[in-house]
């Protein structure tokens, strides 16, 4: 089993991708091609997403029974004693964004719950 999942790719991709595998949501594509096409697929695909982002995930013989590729992603995978996890980037906190940040109930709430107009 493959699935293929694209965001912000041209629609000649999609196209493209639809002579093997079948698009069940807007950019979601699944299919059983064999391993040569799959590869040639992804090849396609990396060559074709120009700034789009893409995702590979396919069925193989190993702990997990599928394993995953990334194409401009800010996920990755990475190999943990055999497991591929994803590693996430580290979210930035803006210190400006949570000081300017007012605490407490807005006006509307205030006169919704009281009753107020």
């Amino acid at each position: 089993m493959t699935v293929i999942v694209l965001t912000n790719c041209p629609p000649g991709l999609r196209g493209f991708l639809t002579r093997w595998l079948l698009e069940i949501s807007a950019g979601v594509f699944i299919g059983n091609p064999s391993a040569r096409i799959r590869d040639l697929l992804w090849d396609e695909v990396q060559q074709y997403a120009h700034q789009g982002r893409a995702l590979l995930a396919h069925t193989t013989n190993n702990e997990q029974g599928f394993t995953f590729r990334t194409h401009d992603h800010a996920w990755h995978p990475v190999d943990h004693e055999g497991l591929t996890l994803i590693r996430r980037p580290k979210v930035q906190s803006s210190s400006n964004a949570a000081s300017t940040a007012r605490k407490g109930w807005s006006n509307a709430s205030k006169r919704r719950r009281y009753g107020k107009s």
